[in-house]
């Protein structure tokens, strides 16, 4: 549905993206993440449109934006951050004009319009004042006029933001079903509201595509973490017998504090067997813990900001890759990384 090759764009000396390509399929729910200047919202920008790339070509559905660019447009639907929204107007007089914008035929846009309203719960609200309206309101007043010509894709930046948890539940259900019919790209700060709808996550670092990768693979195979005293040769020929492991590696030390990670099937059945063993040897145990493998430890390997890799640097040129890691492999680099506190 969506192609990108080699997007970038520029002002002047900065490189806000950077050679960026990825495909997105028919239905998929993409979250798009990075702190911010990462470059996630001109990209946004650039696939609905209203910023045009320095260089590089984006394809909706076979059309390419440059040349067909209001045909592509209105398949989209966008919810900026900071939606303009008339304050002088009331919510349904604001969809009306919205509905027009869009092309949607005068005799349509009754439908179109209660539609969007009950999907967004702005019933309560519809003849309200925007200016009124609290932020909650406002946003789902976005969100509404996104959704208003049933788009094929829907581009929604900080969907949940200003809702409260309720409204937050319910607008999840809403782009899950939204998804039955269209594209959804969400760049959001909440984590767990990628974890919560998205099946796949494209995470942006300083105007690159540092990883582009499954939720499903986020997760699998976690490892066993053990920190001892004793040198790797010693550890290795110790644990080697234990039933279920599969590999050791040594990940660094900190003084006389070694630290290892055991590769097993079942980090929870191979815990008290690694303790047992080294209570066995009368080794002192510092420190036995499964390893972390979640979003917010893969988006903070890979952004730099893990738990012991200090706080975030420019990149150095060897630090992402050429092109995007992908799939499972690249979660488990990024999973690695954030096991040994290091960068992607």
């Amino acid at each position: 549905m969506i192609e990108v090759r080699g997007l970038s764009r520029s002002y002047g000396e900065l490189k806000a993206v950077d050679d960026v390509s990825f495909d997105i399929d028919r239905r998929e729910i993409v979250g798009l993440l990075g702190h911010n200047g990462a470059g996630k919202t001109t990209i946004m920008k650039m696939l609905t449109g209203f910023l045009e790339p320095s260089s590089g070509t984006i394809r909706i559905d076979g059309m390419e934006i440059a040349e067909q660019r209001r045909a592509v447009q209105r398949r989209i639907g966008y919810l900026p951050e900071n939606c303009p929204l008339y304050p002088d107007m009331t919510v349904l007089d604001h969809l009306d004009y919205q509905a027009s914008l869009h092309g949607i035929a005068p005799s349509g846009r009754p439908a179109a319009i209660r539609r969007a309203v009950e999907r967004t719960e702005l019933g309560a609200k519809a003849m309200a004042q925007v200016s009124t309206l609290s932020r909650g309101y406002r946003q789902r007043l976005g969100v509404a006029q996104a959704i208003l010509h049933e788009p094929d894709i829907l581009i929604l930046d900080e969907p949940t933001n200003g809702l409260d948890p309720s409204q937050i539940q319910h607008m999840r259900s809403l782009i899950r079903e939204l998804a039955g019919r269209a594209t959804v790209i969400i760049s959001t700060h909440i984590l767990q509201e990628v974890e919560a709808i998205c099946g796949r996550v494209l995470i942006m670092r300083a105007g690159k595509l540092a990883l582009d990768g499954a939720l499903g693979d986020i997760g699998a195979h976690p490892r066993l973490f053990v920190t001892l005293d004793r040198g790797p040769d010693e550890v290795r020929d110790a644990l080697r017998g234990l039933d279920g492991m599969t590999d050791l590696a040594h990940l660094g030390d900190a003084g006389i504090r070694r630290r290892y990670a055991l590769s097993t099937d079942d980090p929870q059945a191979m815990a008290p067997r690694v303790a047992q063993l080294v209570s066995d040897k009368g080794w002192p145990l510092y420190a036995l813990e499964t390893e972390r493998r979640d979003l917010e430890a893969l988006f903070g390997a890979v952004s730099g900001t893990a738990a012991g890799a200090g706080p975030a640097s420019p990149i150095p040129a060897n630090a992402v890759p050429a092109s995007p890691l992908q799939g499972a492999a690249a979660v488990d680099a990024a999973n690695t990384a954030a096991g040994e506190g290091r960068h992607v």
